[in-house]
């Protein structure tokens, strides 16, 4: 892993009377944070259960943050997959030697393809966000994130801004910002119709959405929080925001020109709820977490023509 950086533009801080601070995941290897929880999960392995190989499903970060783990540990990876994944995180997989199965999201189960391999080969199942090792993993993004924000100068933020799937990272960071910086007010973001999180926590339990609408926002595409990690960020969250398509590929196009990083839609929803304005950030101090950079070409010029066609 790598000690990603935290970035600004002071053109941005000028035009909203703010301060961002974009802690730069896409720069990560494997191009996501996924690589974090991974990896930790991974190193409390047992020498024995590590000879047995390990097992996950995954849209695509999580596949090459295990993929990439377990090239580093030396030990047999088999990934479950979309077909209609993105062909560079398909490609990225199976360049660090994990076994890739394929299945059809309107007809396949991944969770139960992967518990048949488990079953059959003894394997040990290496789950994207709602295990202990994983959360913790994750975390270390918010321990880095605040010594980042100190050395810095600035003692806390006032807003934490990051993206939300089955909320293993934002609950790792939650945890750590408690700690260590009590005082900021943290906020899951998710895409429009997506919502899961942002529901779960207005309801106070978690609440399972119907997936119809289209997003673009691939990694991000989940029916309801883990039950773990909704325990954590039901305690320790402000709320939950949503953004649109539209507004992620704006997004896209800031991180491009501001920040010289490449985004991809599901990293870049929580830096779009910061530049549409969603919460009082007039004079604030606000961290967003670009969490992935792993995206098509096709996929990308799409979205940034589409941020254009205004």
């Amino acid at each position: 892993m790598v000690k990603t950086p935290v970035i600004e533009s002071e053109k941005l801080n000028n035009k909203f009377n703010c301060r961002f601070f974009i802690k730069a995941e896409t720069l990560q290897r494997t191009g996501s944070f996924k690589i974090r929880g991974a990896c930790n999960m991974i190193a409390n392995l047992t020498e024995s259960e590590k000879q047995k190989g390990i097992v996950a499903f995954s849209s695509g970060n999580h596949a090459q943050g295990v993929a990439a783990a377990a090239r580093i540990f030396k030990i047999k990876a088999t990934i479950v997959m979309p077909s209609d994944a993105p062909r560079s995180k398909l490609r990225n997989t199976k360049k660090d030697g994990a076994n890739v199965i394929l299945y059809e999201r309107s007809v396949g189960n991944r969770v139960e393809i992967a518990k048949k391999i488990v079953a059959e080969t003894g394997a040990i199942l290496i789950p994207p966000y709602d295990e202990r090792d994983i959360i913790s993993g994750q975390g270390t993004l918010g321990i880095e994130f605040i010594d980042q924000i100190k050395s810095l100068g600035i003692s806390e933020l006032d807003y934490l801004l990051a993206p939300c799937s089955g909320g293993g990272m934002i609950a790792g960071c939650a945890i750590a910002f408690n700690s260590l910086s009590p005082n900021t007010l943290i906020y899951a973001v998710e895409p429009e119709g997506y919502d899961d999180t942002t529901l779960s926590l207005k309801a106070g339990r978690r609440i399972k959405i119907k997936m119809q609408k289209k997003s673009l926002c691939d990694a991000l595409l989940i029916e309801t929080p883990g039950e773990n990690t909704f325990k954590i960020n039901k305690k320790l969250l402000s709320g939950g925001l949503t953004v649109t398509d539209y507004e992620t590929a704006i997004a896209m196009r800031t991180a491009y020109h501001e920040f010289k990083i490449i985004v991809e839609p599901g990293g870049a929803v929580a830096l779009a709820a910061a530049l549409t304005g969603k919460l009082p950030f007039r004079k604030k101090q606000i961290g967003v977490i670009c969490s992935g950079g792993n995206v098509d070409l096709n996929t990308y010029t799409d979205m940034i023509f589409r941020a254009y066609a205004i």
